[in-house]
């Protein structure tokens, strides 16, 4: 009864300032009044009317009686925290019954939360979970807004804040262009987050015409490129997108948003045994990104069970790293995170998804 009854009420949550006011304003209140909501919202994370302390108990009545906002009514499914208390990743029921995955990570530099942009994944890389249970929806600005503000809301009690967001989870972020660009500028505004355009990145499979979007907003975000492997075989034998969007025309992209923006791109490359990690694999990834604006950050795979890929040796690691920085590639390894809570994208959701079908 409960859900049926928020469903016929409008959601507030997402709005700008301006469309809130206009909203509000229909129902008589004042702008001033639907500012301090605004306020509440985004400035205190505050998602329940009554708790609004400024607000009239008249107008917190009209409020409840007319709209909801939405990280109120979402429901956690599974929550995991890590062994070393720095990474949390949470399981979120949407009030439409589909649910996503968003990961809190604690740093010496602040919090950063790696959301998703879409229920499930069309994108089939053989090496993620994301895409284990198909594809069913892209997700509405708001829904990506909530995945951050329901850290914040956590966090702000003992004086913490999300200060960088990566949109690197759960489904193909340059195939919901709109919703995560609009997200984003929400992100930066001085009403809300106020957070850097340079604390955002947007991770793609090499989705070419999103990319040349992103070049025309010209916005200093971070771009980070799945590329996991310079042969065209390989690549697309990992990555089917390549058949579509070869990779040296993804990288010529990557390289045109660098030129625009002045910010480096990042080229993801996941590490499989056997698969993609020889001194071949290293040098040709020289070659193809020689002389451009870009670094590379080596994953050693993640192992997903129903994948079967295993990662290569601590050895095979550092021998593939030295050959890129012998060719002058600035390269790292990625810190691990929450690998002992199913951090990576889908895993968490694609078991429980299994265990209650």
């Amino acid at each position: 009864m409960k859900d049926r009854e928020n469903m016929e009420k409008k959601d507030v949550f997402g709005l700008s300032l301006e469309a809130l006011q206009d909203l509000l304003g229909t129902y008589g209140f004042k702008k001033f009044r639907a500012k301090q909501v605004f306020e509440w919202i985004y400035k205190k994370s505050v998602f329940e009317f009554s708790k609004m302390k400024n607000i009239s108990k008249d107008d917190i009545n009209l409020l409840e009686e007319n709209f909801t906002i939405l990280p109120a009514n979402i429901k956690i499914l599974r929550e995991q925290i890590s062994s070393d208390k720095l990474t949390r990743k949470v399981l979120i029921e949407l009030p439409d019954g589909n649910s996503i995955e968003t990961v809190l990570m604690s740093h010496d530099y602040g919090f950063s939360v790696c959301i998703s942009s879409q229920v499930g994944c069309n994108m089939g890389c053989a090496f993620c979970a994301s895409g284990l249970t198909g594809f069913v929806r892209n997700l509405s600005q708001a829904e990506i807004l909530l995945q951050v503000y329901y850290f914040n809301q956590h966090l702000l009690p003992s004086g913490g804040f999300v200060s960088r967001v990566v949109v690197m989870g759960s489904g193909e972020p340059l195939l919901n262009f709109d919703a995560v660009l609009g997200a984003l500028e929400f992100l930066h505004m001085e009403t809300t987050l106020n957070m850097s355009y340079r604390n955002m990145t947007i991770s793609t499979c090499g989705i070419i015409p999103g990319i040349e979007k992103l070049v025309i907003k010209k916005l200093p975000i971070n771009l980070a490129i799945s590329l996991h492997s310079a042969r065209d075989d390989m690549r697309s034998e990992l990555m089917p997108i390549n058949k579509t969007y070869p990779f040296l025309e993804v990288i010529k992209a990557a390289d045109a948003y660098a030129k625009a923006t002045g910010r480096q791109v990042t080229y993801e490359y996941i590490l499989i045994a056997n698969k993609n990690d020889t001194l071949l694999d290293a040098e040709l990834l020289s070659n193809a990104l020689r002389f451009k604006n870009s670094s590379v950050n080596l994953i050693p795979a993640n192992p997903v069970e129903e994948k079967g890929f295993k990662r290569p040796s601590p050895h095979t690691v550092e021998r593939f790293l030295q050959v890129l920085k012998k060719n002058n590639i600035n390269a790292t390894v990625r810190r691990e995170m929450g690998k002992d809570i199913d951090a990576a994208c889908g895993q968490l959701r694609s078991k429980f998804i299994g265990k209650n079908s």
